[in-house]
């Protein structure tokens, strides 16, 4: 397998790509990361030569322009998502962008149209859609172990002030909703196997650097209900909860699951309050960024789908389009 390896090359030196992505990837059987670029050819030799890879590039347009590249993961800021990975895909190259992958629905079709014209694979690369934690729960949900799903509950939240976080900038895209309240979102709508109708929006700016940092957002599904919380200045926390007819089901970890040590999930049949009666599950430490790019490279060689479309992106975004709109209007919008 390994002599069939998917060669990817990587656009810019981002945090998550030199710490997380790479690494892992590094680990795969079909993922081989060869080169990487940056707009400063010192940084970029410096992460080749930190991270054992054999080509550096001093701007994305040259590696963009290596023939040998056949897939380009995209970490760059928000704003830098959908014209980077269109030139990409124009390119010829395959495409893995980080979340969010545009800034809007309208913005992610037009990525969408790049990859069709060009016949290229591009997918958002919500890593927890390859986790096993997750596949289990949705197997969960999926058989019954809870009876009917009828509501989901979540809350991711960080601190971070400092203006010059590219988190902070609303003109790159920054803000809580973007960054990580995407994630319930996209949990949601795939436990429930389905968009929602309508969704409500409460949304707290930032006084100075005008970001949205405390969200709280409704969604209004046929079969039931999910609610969120998200935050980008509120201690660090997050968790799931699915519930159903007859159960429910608790993700310790549901977004940054440790690499290194097992994770747990909490199936509940509500016989006491304590939750003495809950099931624990432990699955084997897994790889969440190492998973997805061999889910992506699969998806090259014509083995299986990425775990997260284009097409679930933009409806992804159309929720996140709505949200933004129910918080300026007051009322239920329709994504």
């Amino acid at each position: 397998m390994t002599t069939n390896r998917v060669k990817w090359g990587v656009l810019g030196v981002a945090d998550i790509a030199v710490r997380l992505v790479i690494p892992a990837m590094r680990r795969g059987q079909l993922s081989h990361v060869m080169a990487i670029a940056s707009r400063d050819l010192e940084k970029a030799r410096a992460a080749a030569a930190s991270l054992g890879i054999e080509r550096a590039y001093g701007s994305y347009d040259e590696l963009l322009a290596d023939p040998d590249v056949e897939a380009v993961y995209n970490p760059l800021p928000n704003h830098l998502h959908v014209p980077w990975s269109i030139r990409a895909a124009d390119a010829g190259k395959h495409v893995l962008c980080e979340k969010p992958i545009a800034l809007s629905a309208a913005e992610a079709r037009e990525l969408q149209a790049a990859a069709t014209r060009n016949g290229v694979i591009v997918a958002e690369a919500f890593m927890v859609r390859a986790h096993p934690q997750w596949l289990r729960v949705y197997d969960l949900v999926q058989t019954g172990r809870i009876g009917d799903l009828r509501l989901i509950v979540g809350h991711f939240s960080y601190y971070r002030r400092d203006p010059n976080d590219i988190r902070n900038r609303v003109d790159w895209g920054g803000g809580a909703l973007m960054d990580i309240g995407c994630y319930p979102i996209t949990i949601a709508r795939w436990m429930f196997g389905a968009e929602p109708a309508e969704v409500l929006a409460q949304i707290e700016h930032d006084p100075d650097m005008q970001i949205d940092r405390l969200v709280s957002g409704l969604m209004r599904f046929d079969r039931g209900q999910a609610s969120f919380t998200c935050a980008g200045q509120l201690v660090p926390y997050q968790r799931m909860h699915i519930f159903g007819t007859h159960g429910r089901i608790e993700v310790q970890i549901p977004f940054n699951a440790p690499n290194d040590r097992p994770t747990r999930i909490f199936v509940d049949d509500g016989r006491n309050l304590t939750g003495d009666s809950a099931e624990t599950i432990e699955l084997p430490a897994a790889d969440q960024y190492l998973l997805q790019g061999e889910r992506f490279s699969e998806a090259v060689r014509g083995i299986g789908t990425v775990p997260s479309s284009i097409e679930n992106a933009i409806n992804n975004m159309a929720v996140i389009d709505a949200l933004f709109r129910s918080a300026q209007s007051e009322h239920w919008e329709r994504p």
